[in-house]
């Protein structure tokens, strides 16, 4: 006999309160979103782009130019801190923000050789003559780059910071409005099941009186000798009927898992994985429902649930 799914509800995820950083939890936050955050100090423009698609556990791809490499381990803790799963694309590009220092330009001499090399080896195996001219290579992704007055990472996080508080509040925004609309659906559905499971609730109890009814009738259309209503073999085979067909366990935990869905419609805490482990739950319970009750009315209801239920599954798919 499977017990309810205590366990995975007990399972909470760490998340930082209103007040960190100051950034705002949300209920039911959505996985995609956008944001874009800019800072500038002493001539220096640092812009940051962030963008987030689904994904079932946390991936954070970041492209930065290289003196900010250094720097990496920081905004992984300051993304991390924000979004609990989900792949998050972050960009940074750092600029000079006055017009003489956009005039200075650097060349990465190492990336254009390599650049080179390439595409003399390519143009080898293809069997290619065309030369290769500068031209190509300084329009090469990396290749020429505007100069930044300081290389220093230490120097630069302060402005770094500052844009990516601004880019993740802007993503954040977004993913809580995505996350709002999803929640509403999400709430819908479920109120749907519960119109659907009351109603098998109160067909159940007719399930074993219709069997009884339906086996008199099959006696008396063969011919054979009539039963009474009390005949030993014919409770037997009622009772028997009754529990191999009785659901009452199935739509005990199905309400659970509704009271369980409405805690996770209150929580600040990321509910995406929890809500999944629920759709399957509740998945597994109405696939019994519709297997043990012998009856065509509770069989539709089934299907509409299954329906539902296939619905309510993608959506949880974009929930944090």
């Amino acid at each position: 006999m499977r017990t309810a799914s205590g366990i995975a509800w007990a399972v909470l995820f760490h998340r930082p309160g209103p007040g960190d950083d100051g950034i705002l939890g949300a209920l039911m936050n959505s996985m995609t979103g956008y944001g874009r955050g800019e800072a500038s100090h002493e001539g220096t423009k640092i812009t940051i782009e962030i963008s987030s698609v689904n994904r079932k556990q946390a991936d954070i791809v970041l492209h930065l130019p290289l003196p900010l490499e250094a720097l990496e381990p920081r905004i992984r803790d300051e993304v991390n801190r924000s979004v609990a799963r989900g792949r998050v694309t972050l960009r940074v590009t750092v600029a000079s923000s006055d017009a003489a220092s956009a005039r200075r330009l650097h060349v990465n001499h190492a990336l254009a050789r390599a650049y080179h090399r390439e595409f003399q080896r390519i143009g080898d195996e293809l069997g290619l003559s065309a030369t290769v001219t500068i031209d190509t290579i300084l329009r090469a992704p990396g290749v020429l780059q505007p100069a930044v007055e300081t290389t220093d990472p230490e120097a630069l996080w302060p402005t770094l910071e500052k844009a990516l508080q601004q880019a993740l509040r802007a993503l954040l925004k977004m993913r809580q409005r995505e996350g709002a609309h999803l929640a509403r659906d999400l709430r819908q559905r479920v109120a749907t099941f519960r119109k659907i499971v009351g109603q098998v609730q109160r067909l159940a109890p007719e399930v074993s009186r219709r069997y009884r009814a339906q086996l008199l009738e099959r006696v008396r259309s063969l011919g054979l000798e009539a039963l009474p209503e009390n005949d030993e073999r014919l409770l037997k085979e009622v009772a028997f009927f009754a529990e191999r067909s009785d659901i009452s366990e199935e739509l005990t935990r199905l309400q659970s898992h509704f009271q369980q869905f409405d805690e996770c419609a209150r929580s600040t805490e990321p509910v995406g994985r929890l809500l999944d482990f629920l759709a399957q739950e509740m998945n597994r319970e109405v696939n019994t429902i519709g297997a043990k009750a012998n009856d065509s009315r509770i069989s539709r209801a089934v299907v509409a649930l299954k329906a539902e239920l296939e619905k309510f599954r993608e959506q949880v798919q974009n929930i944090e």
